[in-house]
């Protein structure tokens, strides 16, 4: 194997793990995660004021719960199915 095919292999297999690394279901998931535990805990701790201020629902803690719901999807769904490493071009 010459030094150039060689240089060129390893750079495929980094742009493989940067598009995995870079992929928009990880950022997503982690985000709404992180913001859906956050959320969630105001609401949790959601004061009588804040209830009625809302007509009785704790809207922040079923806001926090949907928003935790979807961010996990994403990040099963990137588990269950991962990016497929690009096809090198021949030429």
């Amino acid at each position: 194997m010459s030094e150039l095919q060689r240089e060129v292999s390893e750079l495929e297999k980094k742009s493989a793990s940067a598009a995995r690394l870079f992929d928009i279901r990880r950022i997503i998931g982690g985000l709404f995660t992180l913001y859906g535990v956050i959320v969630g805990a105001a609401g949790v701790f959601a004061s009588d004021a804040d209830l009625k201020k809302a007509q009785g629902i704790n809207i922040n803690l079923w806001t926090g719960l949907g928003m935790l719901v979807l961010g996990v999807f994403f990040l099963v769904w990137l588990k269950l199915r991962p990016t497929a490493p690009p096809v090198p071009e021949e030429g």
